[in-house]
């Protein structure tokens, strides 16, 4: 699974930015997308993900410092994940990476090359 991000850039705080995923590549085996984020200095962050019917956390989750400001959406025909982020504060700043969890028996990780989120405040 080949995964490419798009759509990052520099916001002002309060601001919005949308950023966008494409899988290609053995898309039929993906059972889960997501995104997670990394700032400089500090571990990787886990953002949203969106599980497919039946595997296991199906649904869309996210993490605790995002919730209520930012919004995930798949696309499954068009083998795609957005990242609509609202309410930007300097904090959201990173490197967000696009995630999928992909595999026929054994699932595996994938990761996109990454995408950076710059919030000037």
């Amino acid at each position: 699974v080949h995964l490419v991000e798009s759509g990052g850039g520099l916001v002002q705080a309060g601001g919005s930015l949308r950023l966008s995923c494409e899988a290609s590549g053995d898309t039929f085996n993906i059972v889960a997308m997501g995104w997670y984020r990394q700032a400089p200095g500090k571990q990787r962050e886990f953002v949203a993900r969106i599980s497919n019917p039946g595997a296991g956390t199906h649904g869309t989750h996210y993490g605790d410092s995002v919730r209520g400001r930012f919004t995930a959406s798949r696309d499954n025909a068009k083998n795609t994940m957005d990242l609509q982020m609202t309410g930007l504060n300097p904090e959201d700043t990173a490197v967000y990476y696009c995630n999928a969890e992909a595999g026929s028996v054994v699932l595996h990780d994938y990761w996109g090359q990454g995408t950076q989120v710059t919030v000037s405040s």
